[in-house]
């Protein structure tokens, strides 16, 4: 019986072969290491510091531009709380990190008022704070509002007596959400809540709002015995 011999075919084609795909252009340095600070840092971190720690002239607003523009879609996202910086579960995926059980404690009405004054009006005093509600203060309110870390003591008025003056702090930002104070609502913003009544007395006006650490040319700085009371402010956001 004859053998039937396999004849191999080798079809040749003229096309050229598919070339390579390139490489993916790799990522800037500066922006691995801004990257890498923040994720690494316990708490938000100033322009100051991450400028420090980056290489000689890299633009650090730039770069916490792009990398905000970078994380914009991703389940975490890179965010302004003050003069800071800090990555941030993006607001949509914040149901998968929220407790079953949440302990909810209400302000009274007398430290919500005694909270937006001080946020509207800082630097203010006690007694400014109840020259604008027109009652006085009640006990323990401002008290209240130190223990959430909302308000600080911020320096002592050139005024007899000396009052000590209050302002908000960076943990009043982050919990409501705003980059920095000047983000508070105005006087359009807060009718159109309906949290201020249409008719309102002639000259009205909702103050612009500012939390510079810098004490004001009618404050001093608050006196060392203020410590003690545990009145001043950390040693970080102390005044120079």
């Amino acid at each position: 019986m004859p053998s039937v011999a396999k004849k191999l075919v080798v079809v040749q084609s003229n096309e050229p072969a598919p070339e390579a795909a390139p490489p993916p252009s790799a990522r800037p340095e500066e922006l691995r290491l801004l990257e890498a600070l923040l994720f690494a840092a316990r708490e938000p971190l100033d322009e100051a510091m991450l400028a420090r720690r980056l290489p000689n002239g890299v633009n650090v607003k730039m770069v916490l531009a792009q990398l905000k523009e970078e994380y914009a879609t991703r389940g975490v996202n890179l965010v302004r709380v003050g003069k800071k910086w800090t990555f941030r579960t993006a607001i949509d995926l914040s149901w998968l990190l929220t407790k079953q059980v949440v302990e909810t404690r209400k302000l009274s009405r007398a430290a919500i008022e005694t909270l937006a004054i001080v946020a509207y009006h800082q630097p203010v005093t006690r007694a400014e704070i109840e020259e604008i509600r027109g009652v006085v203060a009640a006990a323990g309110t401002l008290d209240v509002l130190l223990k959430t870390g909302w308000i600080r003591p911020r320096g002592r008025r050139k005024a007899p007596g000396r009052p000590i003056t209050y302002g908000t702090t960076e943990a009043f930002l982050s919990h409501f959400g705003l980059e920095e104070v000047g983000d508070l609502p105005g006087l359009d913003e807060l009718k159109g809540a309906g949290l201020l009544e249409g008719n309102l007395p002639p000259g009205f006006a909702v103050p612009l709002p500012s939390d510079d650490l810098t004490l004001r040319d009618d404050e001093d700085p608050l006196d060392p015995g203020d410590l003690d009371l545990g009145l001043a402010p950390p040693a970080s956001r102390s005044e120079k």
